[in-house]
């Protein structure tokens, strides 16, 4: 059998989300859980224009979701941990008579980090692909799917800092996650950036993902977060990261066209240097579901999400809240490729 993870603006059959429970995602006051799950629920309201959206609870947490989610939102109850559905949850793909499947790679909070729990965590990828009536395509590797951008034809873009992390796969080559990107996810050309941000490297982060650094929109065509000021530790970050795009190719040997996505303007918050981006975006059937921050550079990134996706409404969701717990609108979605056969 062989499988190819499609483009994310492929179409859809659906998205999935998981809602935070008790833990750090949800908070420890009133205050804090009603900003979880009203920025998780608009990020399902918002996808649930464009594509039918479930979103797995824990069961402690039913009650609550249903009074922050709309009937248009289906929910499937299963012991959670956190809220990453994008990490926790499978990489769908599809065969190539264009069957579903659902690659359940081994999640260990990102690197069996100290703070991270993960023992529910680490069953949803195959709940999940059980719940979508997918094929399931296991996986030995540790490995997430914001750590994993793909253009559907065979490029593949991760970095250095995760899946050669020695919390996730301290044994393995660069070969062999190459081989074992090609069995499950169809790879036939993967681009090591050498990390990911900064924020994203320090406690609470995911140790680098690439879906915060760098977004295939279409072939041969990457958007690259792009620190301008200075003073930010990423202004080298994206320096280095796009000269590493100006000087390689995708896999059928064209020269990126490399579109610039600004960083926000604000550089810092209580905890230090923010990781804010716009390359952390969803793309869904005939939409883009983009992160905003209250911020001078949010109307540049539209203009510039609406340019890449032509054809796709940009709808914009605060997504200060979601980066204050660890990630953003990548961070807690995971979409379903529609069959096609």
């Amino acid at each position: 059998m062989t499988w190819r993870m499609p483009a994310e603006s492929e179409p859809h059959e659906r998205t999935w989300m998981a809602y935070p429970s008790a833990g750090y995602s949800l908070g420890d006051t009133a205050e804090e859980q009603h900003e979880a799950r009203s920025t998780w629920a608009a990020v399902a309201h918002a996808v649930a224009e464009f594509e039918p959206v479930t979103v797995v609870v824990d069961p402690a947490e039913v009650e609550q979701a249903r009074k922050y989610l709309s009937e248009k939102v289906d929910i499937v109850e299963a012991p959670l941990d956190d809220a990453w559905m994008r990490d926790i949850g499978p990489t769908f793909v599809l065969s190539d008579d264009g069957r579903l499947g659902g690659v359940d790679w081994v999640f260990n909070g990102w690197g069996a980090q100290d703070w991270a729990q993960w023992d529910k965590d680490s069953k949803i990828g195959r709940f999940v692909v059980e719940q979508s009536g997918a094929q399931l395509v296991d996986s030995p590797i540790v490995n997430e799917g914001g750590g994993i951008q793909v253009d559907g034809l065979g490029t593949v873009l991760v970095t250095e800092t995760v899946q050669l992390d020695p919390g996730r796969n301290p044994d393995l080559t660069k070969a062999d996650i190459e081989a074992e990107l090609a069995r499950t996810i169809g790879a036939k050309h993967v681009i090591w950036l050498p990390r990911g941000l900064t924020r994203d490297q320090e406690t609470y982060g995911t140790r680098g993902h690439v879906d915060i650094v760098a977004a295939i929109s279409s072939p041969g065509v990457v958007l690259v977060h792009d620190q301008r000021n200075p003073v930010h530790p990423d202004y080298a970050v994206s320096k280095r990261i796009i000269e590493l795009f100006e000087s390689s190719t995708d896999v059928g040997g064209r020269p990126w066209k490399v579109i610039r996505v600004p960083a926000p303007e604000i550089l810092r918050d209580d905890e230090g240097f923010v990781d804010y981006s716009y390359i952390n975006h969803l793309v869904v059937n005939r939409g883009v579901i983009a992160c905003s921050f209250d911020d001078p550079a949010d109307a540049e990134a539209v203009e510039i999400l609406s340019a890449a996706y032509p054809g796709r409404t940009v709808v914009t969701v605060d997504a200060r809240p979601l980066f204050e717990r660890g990630g953003g609108i990548h961070c807690i979605t995971q979409h379903q490729p529609a069959e096609q056969n």
